[in-house]
């Protein structure tokens, strides 16, 4: 019953696979021709009467008896269909018999046939066709992260300091539009240009940071109950990076490791303070906004590195240069951690 099973399953399969039907054998003088697809045969030379009527009487195992394929005896494989083209062979139905279970392979589509129990069971399964990584490509991306700073011995800021940063509502904001080039297999050159919109909510809020005559100055405010208190600044950045993709590399698609790293510089488009407060006797929210763009430096470069695992992607930048210009601010190098989508 499972021969048979399996030859109705297999005929499905490759009708399937080559996208027609199969045309009734015909004998044409001394030959049996089955033609299928565009340009697909099967030819059985009959040279005379006697050999057509044994034709007639063999069953389709006798028929792969008679073909003589040859069985791999470590795997239990049996290659039943194989294409021969000058790069090589390859495999096109592949029959693997297991006990009492037997499973034919067809490309990406095998049928399972087994006889373990009472009952036959058979099962169909496709796998996941392999996506092809192009030469060259575009796409876009989105950064979410968390910014904050290193003075200059590389420590961050303490909570004593004015300008010590709060994670939540430090949020760094990244829309880039990236093209990658191939260079080999699993290795990109990716290059890009974006937006980047960095924000550093100041964890102690009663702090705000005012433009004074020499400088950024950090004035707390006794007058008024502080709320919130944040700088942020915004710059086109361009941006360039070199990954290496395992997964590619050993033909495991997302299921490797991906690295990558490069430089990047961005030119300052605005930047300024803001304050938000209540009055001391009470009332609704007040804010206030100040320009302090002017002592913000107008370009900002470093160096950033992304990582990933599966579908999951994380970056992080750290800028070579200061936040503030030179004698305008305190010397900080911003830093950012984040999640790329």
């Amino acid at each position: 019953m499972k021969k048979y099973l399996l030859l109705f399953s297999l005929m499905a399969i490759v009708n399937f696979a080559f996208g027609s039907h199969l045309e009734a054998p015909h004998a044409e003088k001394d030959s049996i021709i089955v033609e299928f697809g565009k340009s697909g045969k099967i030819v059985l030379i009959v040279e005379n009467k006697e050999d057509f009527e044994r034709l007639k009487k063999m069953d389709i195992n006798q028929i792969v008896k008679e073909l003589d394929l040859k069985l791999n005896e470590e795997t239990g494989e049996l290659t039943v269909v194989e294409i021969q083209s000058k790069s090589g062979s390859k495999e096109i139905v592949r029959v693997n018999e297991n006990g009492a279970e037997t499973e034919v392979a067809v490309g990406r589509i095998k049928v399972i046939v087994d006889e373990s129990g009472g009952n036959t069971k058979v099962k169909v399964e496709s796998s996941e066709k392999k996506r092809k990584d192009p030469p060259f490509k575009t796409y876009f991306n989105l950064d979410l992260g968390i910014n904050t700073y290193l003075d200059g011995a590389g420590n961050f800021p303490s909570s004593s300091d004015p300008y010590a940063t709060k994670g939540w509502g430090s949020w760094n904001v990244g829309l880039n539009w990236m093209a990658s080039q191939r260079l080999a297999k699993g290795f990109h050159w990716d290059f890009g240009i974006g937006f980047q919109w960095y924000n550093f909510k100041f964890e102690n809020r009663d702090f705000q940071a005012v433009r004074g005559d020499e400088g950024i100055d950090f004035l707390q405010r006794a007058d008024v109950n502080g709320f919130k208190s944040k700088i942020s600044a915004s710059y086109l950045t361009a941006q360039t990076l070199l990954k290496i993709d395992f997964g590619k590399m050993t033909d495991n698609g997302r299921r490797g490791v991906r690295l990558a790293a490069g430089p990047y510089i961005g030119y300052r488009l605005g930047g300024r303070s803001k304050f938000v407060y209540r009055e001391l006797d009470g009332g609704g929210r007040r804010k206030e906004k100040q320009n302090t763009g002017i002592y913000l430096n107008n370009l900002r470069y470093g160096v950033r590195g992304e990582l990933g695992v599966g579908r999951f992607n994380f970056f992080s930048t750290y800028d070579m240069n200061t936040l503030f210009q030179d004698g305008k601010g305190p010397e900080l190098h911003p830093i950012t951690f984040g999640v790329i989508f």
